[in-house]
């Protein structure tokens, strides 16, 4: 069954989205908001195992996809862990989107997830979305370095050639959030940029203001 847009925006209009390209400060930021308004948090990264169990090889293969050890995962070619992870983005999408109409019925839903500027006209309005963005270049470094993920800095320190799967994993997130990350700067959709001076402080105000949190 395939929904029109205007459906999907009208069931969603209670899900305000934090989105952007990695390491941009969408977790810390949406849970920030979270605490100062009392919202629900629905983190995408989080649900992703639950929406692996109930899916299907046949429609969900990239999801369902298995790696005996992390040589076999870092040993892809940068464009074809970037493929991967485009696949995987896609499948788990029906998924969430279905969550955030059961949980925002009744209430206000703040979803940190991975929507692009095409994907956000599709499924809601500007004024219920920001986009949190840090330039996509050595992002694994960061990304090891966050407490929410150390399970991934385990794993790639578990590979073989532990630089060489650093660098795949740089070079794959390159390709795949480098157009994302112009496209969102050339859009009219309000956007935070990371940077060595920006603080959490600020992005939280503009957040919070943009969405009409603030009193």
């Amino acid at each position: 069954m395939i929904f029109q847009d205007n459906v999907i925006k009208e069931y969603l209009k209670n899900v305000f989205f934090i989105t952007g390209t990695p390491c941009g400060g969408k977790t810390t930021v949406s849970r920030e908001l979270a605490k100062r308004h009392n919202l629900l948090v629905y983190d995408v990264d989080e649900q992703f195992e639950n929406h692996r169990k109930i899916s299907s090889t046949a429609f969900q293969p990239s999801m369902n996809k298995a790696f005996k050890d992390a040589d076999e995962f870092f040993g892809r070619t940068a464009e074809e862990y970037k493929e991967w992870l485009i696949h995987n983005t896609r499948e788990q999408l029906d998924f969430v989107l279905l969550d955030l109409i059961r949980l925002s019925q009744n209430k206000i839903v703040l979803c940190d997830c991975h929507l692009t500027v095409e994907e956000a006209e599709k499924y809601t309005e500007a004024f219920r979305i920001v986009f949190l963005i840090k330039e996509p270049s050595n992002l694994i470094e960061d990304y090891c370095n966050r407490p929410d993920h150390q399970g991934f800095s385990a794993f790639i320190h578990s590979a073989s050639d532990i630089e060489k799967a650093k660098m795949t994993c740089n070079a794959a997130l390159k390709a795949l959030n480098e157009k994302r990350y112009n496209d969102i700067k050339g859009s009219n959709y309000l956007w935070i940029e990371r940077t060595e001076n920006s603080t959490v402080e600020e992005a939280v105000r503009k957040a919070e203001q943009h969405f009409g949190f603030a009193k």
